[in-house]
Parts: structure tokens; sequence; C-alpha cells
């Protein structure tokens, strides 16, 4: 059932989208060879309870980090640790989520790691980027559900990546994940009218290669199964009687 979201709820969901942006800001800020993931986590845990809130994920159905880390060809729920250390080179996705007042937000960002990254690198963050943009440019009252994967499909597609299909996006509110599910493919034009009110967590997972998955032994790491370098990026927004709203906008 999709819910839709009251104004006061709105009010809620934007004071979390807020602590979530400012998160990302600090770990970002911390980001370095030599870093572990779990210091990165500690960051984010101790700075989203500074301000009040709840880390989003931490307890989430077993999940032990406070963010995901991912690394390289790790695509989404990387697990924080302290063996998990930064090297020079790495891309890193980092996911990150916190709860006001009953109410979640869910965003998401790609980094490199020192060194300036190759031209494929840089090329799939700033596509993946490109593709999270064009989606929210899709977000309107009167459009379509589908319409957001669509325009995520023919941004990576145009620039030769490939399209992990078999996560994506989500209605977001007093649950972190709620109806409707959002696929980062398709055709325009079908499923749900947005409405004012809708919320949702927009994330584009593209990579060098296939869309093929697998998840490690850890039972949350999804990794590319071809060993291809993997980029997420996702934002928290909401549909307004105008437009939308980015509620995790930075």
């Amino acid at each position: 059932m999709i819910i839709r979201k009251s104004a006061g709820e709105l009010d809620k969901m934007r004071r979390a989208g807020a602590i979530t942006a400012a998160t990302i800001d600090r770990v970002v800020a911390a980001v370095a060879a030599g870093v572990s993931t779990l210091e990165l986590d500690r960051i984010a845990e101790a700075f989203i309870r500074g301000e009040g809130a709840t880390p989003s994920f931490l307890g989430y159905k077993g999940f032990t980090g406070s963010i995901c880390a991912s690394i390289n060809d790790e695509i989404v729920h990387g697990i924080p640790a302290a063996d998990r250390v930064l090297a020079d080179g790495d891309l890193v996705s980092l996911d990150f989520g916190a709860i006001w007042q009953g109410f979640h937000s869910d965003a998401a960002v790609t980094v490199f790691v020192g060194s300036p990254p190759t031209d494929d690198a840089k090329r799939l963050a700033e596509t993946t980027e490109a593709a999270l943009d064009a989606a929210i440019s899709m977000i309107r009252p009167g459009g379509r559900l589908s319409d957001i994967g669509h325009a995520i499909e023919q941004v990576a597609t145009g620039q030769g990546l490939g399209v992990i299909r078999e996560y994506g996006g989500h209605g977001i509110g007093r649950a972190l994940h709620e109806d409707p599910f959002i696929q980062n493919w398709g055709a325009a034009g079908r499923g749900p009218t947005l409405k004012p009110g809708l919320v949702v967590a927009i994330e584009p997972m593209l990579t060098l290669g296939g869309d093929g998955t697998r998840v490690l032994d850890d039972g949350w790491t999804v990794v590319t199964a071809d060993g291809s370098l993997a980029a997420h990026f996702e934002h928290t927004v909401a549909v307004t009687d105008d437009g939308h709203e980015v509620l995790t906008a930075r």
C-alpha cells in the first residue's frame, strides 16, 4: 500500500533528511587511505545520535552498522568493519539513514579515496549521479512511477554502463522501506501516478560491467557477479503540489 504523508509528517521527514545530509558531509570528510569503514560508521552514529536522531540501519533485520560501506565491486549493503580499511584509489559507496520522531530518511554517495580515479571509474560515478538527477527531474504530480527508472536506464545505457535490476528504490516514511518498489530500468508511462505526499528514495546502482549480482557469505554485501566496479547514489524525495523536494539535499 502506498502511503502519502501529511504536511506535519513531511516536516519530520525534512528534519530527518537534513540530519542525514549533514552526516554525509562529516563522513565524506573523513574518507582517506588507512581509515576503516568501522571508523566511518562510528563518526556517522555519533553525529546522528548527537542530533537527537537514531540510525535507520543499525539493527535493521540484524544489520550491525549505522551506515553501509561498499568498496569497489561491492554494490550495496557492505558491513562496516575494523578490517575493511580504505586504500588509495578505492571507490567507496556510502549509504546513510536517520530516524527523526519516527520518520526515516535515506541517501547515498560514491566517493574516491586518495589518488584521482581512472577515467572509467570517474565516468561511472559521474554517470550514476547524473542518472539520479535525471530520475529526480521526473518526480512531479501526474508523472508515472516507471518514468523514474526509465530516466535512470537512459542515462546509464547512454554511457554503456550496466544497470542493477535486482535492487532499486522504494517508498519511505515510518518504515525505511515502504511501497512502492522503484526499479531502475524499464519503459516510461507505467505504474501508479505520482501524487503530492508520496515520498520515495531514488537510488541508481550502475556498473562498468553487467547487471548480475551475488551476495557474499556475510548475508548482506551485494557484489557485481563479474567483479566490475559499481557506484550508488541516492536521495529521499517528496512529491509536492508543484514538483518535488529533495529532503536529503546537502
